[in-house]
């Protein structure tokens, strides 16, 4: 007993069903009895009729016999009618010739002889039994020809449904594609509906799935396919009732088809379209499931007007083979979608969500990820702030895409920022980071006892990148920079046009064995540094060249804010975001004069602590900053002395004065401190334990002639909005 079904009055797509034949797809299976005429099986019946007659007028004539002409050629009315019409038709045509002969023949022309008449009488009804096989065979024959040409249109079909669905990795365009290959061929209807943690890249719950489900609609084609376009579909939602043949199939695990007799027929049993556009009950339906590596992802539906064949056997096995393929392309694309998901999170996660506002520059970033198409990549930028109110700004980027880069990535930039805060100079922290990414390789590497899945899943590559590496200083405004087969930094003077530092290009991370090497450039306030990625100016059907010209010629453009710049170049420039992420740092120099810092020297003699705090204390109250006088006269002494007692001459001592105090000494020596806590009877070393508990930060960094020895104190939350010049040294 077929399934009854509830469709809202109306076509699927809002027309008339002598419309809908009218768009018929030619590929369409025909209903029983309405083939096109053989003219091919008509023209060779007719042939050999004409020859039998031929011969049969021979073999009269050569016995003596003569009999009228007209008389041969109506042997012919139910010999060529067996190729044109079914088996009882050609019958009835047949009959009606031999009745008409009787009478003309037999009644109507007495002057015949009465041989003729048994001539012409035996001859019409031997045609009625020629006719009769005629049909016969002629009916067998279409029949072989008609499941020929269906098991044609059913591979093609297949064939179609395998080339055109899953050509993304996006999960609502799989489902539209399978949606557009089932009408074309196999419906009038089609709709897909999936779990709604489907579309986000996440599984279903497991089954079974009882009562009402509720899924999301995916995709839905009708025909015409005019209409279906006017009205794209939604992803509105659409419960399943309890017993209707969509859940009995989630239900089941198995398709679920029907015939219906009319509108009325079952109303709980086929799912109203979540669009609005309004359907036709369908004449057939077939309810299909999703399911892939053992998940149910939803169901696809299909349906047939009254001009159609319903569905059979056959229909059901082809709609479970197309959709057990798209399933398998559906779970892929949300696999793929999880992935990318996840990979994004985790490159945001390990991104700075915002550069922090720092003395030397002032900087803006943006990260743009690749399309769905390729994959997270492993681009990263960073800005750190460092000692002496200098800042690092970093980019980089891992070859390949997906977790591992994204992973790789997070270590490497964790790596950069440890090598920063113990200001390492560019050159050396590029070599300390390939060391990195090469005990990265090795730690990835297949082991001599690893299998062959071991070796298929290292990703050696994936671990090979590059790196540009700046430091500036805004107290002498110079920065210093290195690259590891990065593309070169560009900068803009102000008033000049944009043009690339000549940073001599380092090997990429990964690759061991040559030096990196270090260019130091003079960089005037105001000065604007672009720092890029590969993904930026690299482009099919671009020459490189050409690229960064266009990038250089952006920058020259001038905008009113750093945003503008960074919008401004994107556009200018991004032009297919499907190959690879971008990550673009603009930053603008600042310069701290004397208004912000002061340096003196000191003599290598314990005597001069005193001045130390004296000259410290006196700035202060100069800035406006009394409140931080004490924290500071206490720092500057214990650094002063730790440096007079364990360093060497020159001995300066330097204030720098912004958001933050820094206190900085430097000694000729090069040997650090190290921090220890003193016993309760010792008689010293609590210096450096004072000022941790002090400072905010604290840190050594070593120079070509000494080392330097800096704390960061928190100034009060009322200062001077401008500070004063410098005083005189004492």
């Amino acid at each position: 007993m077929p399934l009854p079904a509830r469709f809202p009055v109306g076509s699927p797509n809002g027309s008339r069903p002598e419309e809908d034949a009218m768009h018929r797809t030619p590929l369409a299976p025909h209903r029983a009895g309405t083939t096109a005429p053989p003219v091919r099986a008509a023209f060779i019946t007719l042939l050999i009729a004409v020859v039998v007659v031929a011969g049969a007028r021979l073999v009269l004539s050569a016995g003596g016999m003569q009999v009228m002409g007209m008389a041969e050629y109506s042997t012919l009315i139910p010999i060529v009618g067996a190729a044109l019409l079914p088996l009882r038709q050609t019958l009835i045509l047949g009959l009606t010739n031999l009745v008409v002969g009787i009478v003309a023949y037999g009644i109507l022309l007495p002057s015949m002889s009465h041989a003729s008449r048994i001539t012409v009488i035996t001859a019409l009804a031997a045609s009625i039994l020629v006719s009769l096989a005629v049909c016969r065979t002629r009916i067998a024959m279409e029949g072989r020809l008609k499941g020929l040409t269906v098991a044609r249109e059913r591979l093609t079909l297949l064939s179609e449904a395998s080339s055109r669905v899953g050509g993304t990795l996006d999960v609502a365009r799989t489902a539209e594609e399978l949606a557009e290959v089932a009408v074309r061929r196999f419906a009038d209807h089609a709709a897909v509906d999936l779990f709604d943690p489907v579309l986000k890249g996440e599984e279903p719950a497991p089954g079974p799935h009882a009562g009402a489900v509720t899924l999301r609609r995916a995709a839905r084609r009708s025909v015409p396919a005019a209409l279906a376009a006017a009205a794209p579909p939604g992803h509105g939602t659409v419960t399943y009732c309890r017993g209707s043949m969509p859940a009995l199939s989630l239900l089941r695990g198995v398709p679920v088809h029907g015939q219906f007799t009319g509108a009325a027929d079952g109303e709980e049993c086929w799912p109203a379209d979540p669009d609005g556009t309004g359907t036709k009950a369908p004449h057939s339906a077939l309810a299909v499931p999703l399911r892939a590596r053992g998940v149910t992802l939803g169901a696809a539906l299909f349906t047939r007007s009254r001009h159609r064949d319903p569905f059979d056997a056959d229909d059901v096995l082809l709609a479970q083979e197309i959709a057990a393929r798209a399933a398998v392309c559906v779970d892929n694309a949300r696999r793929y979608t999880h992935e990318r998901a996840t990979s994004v999170a985790l490159q945001r996660s390990l991104l700075p969500q915002v550069v922090p506002p720092q003395p030397a520059v002032q900087a803006v970033a943006r990260y743009l990820p690749a399309d769905v198409g390729v994959g997270v990549g492993g681009d990263w930028y960073d800005v750190i702030p460092l000692s002496g109110a200098r800042v690092a700004l970093v980019v980089g980027d891992v070859v390949g895409h997906g977790i591992r880069a994204s992973a790789a990535m997070g270590r490497l930039r964790a790596a950069v920022r440890t090598l920063a805060d113990i200001d390492l100079p560019p050159d050396e922290l590029l070599t300390h980071l390939d060391d990195i990414v090469i005990r990265l390789q090795s730690e990835t590497c297949p082991t001599p006892t690893g299998g062959a899945e071991d070796a298929a899943e290292a990703d050696v590559g994936e671990f090979v990148a590059t790196c540009l590496y700046m430091v500036y200083d805004p107290i002498s405004r110079r920065c210093t920079a290195a690259r590891a087969g990065h593309p070169p930094p560009a900068v803009v003077h102000p008033g000049a046009c944009a043009r690339f530092l000549d940073v001599p290009a380092g090997p990429p991370l990964g690759v061991g064995g040559l030096p990196f090497e270090t260019a130091e450039m003079h960089l005037p306030e105001g000065s604007l540094l672009a720092l890029y990625t590969d993904g930026l100016v690299e482009a099919p059907r671009y020459c490189l060249d050409e690229r960064l010209a266009r990038l250089l010629q952006a920058l020259s453009e001038p905008k009113p804010t750093l945003q503008d710049t960074c919008d401004h170049v994107l556009d200018r420039l991004v032009v297919d975001r499907t190959r690879d992420d971008i990550a673009l740092v603009i930053a603008r120099t600042q310069a701290l004069d004397d208004r912000h810092t002061v340096a003196w020297e000191l003599l290598d003699n314990l005597a001069e602590v005193a001045r130390a705090r004296d000259l410290a204390s006196l700035q202060l109250a100069h800035w406006g900053l009394p409140e931080a006088a004490f924290l500071a006269e206490l720092v500057v002494s214990e650094l002063v002395t730790n440096a007079i007692r364990y360093g060497g001459s020159p001995v300066q001592l330097r204030l720098i004065r912004h958001d933050t105090l820094i206190c900085e000494v430097s000694d000729g020596a090069h040997t650090a401190p190290h921090l220890r806590r003193a016993r309760t009877f010792d008689e010293g070393g609590r210096g450096l334990f004072i000022v941790a508990q002090l400072a905010e930060r604290w840190g050594t960094r070593q120079q070509s002639d000494g080392k330097t020895i800096w704390a960061e104190l928190a100034l009060p939350p009322a200062t001077v909005p401008a500070p004063a010049p410098a005083l005189a040294t004492l």
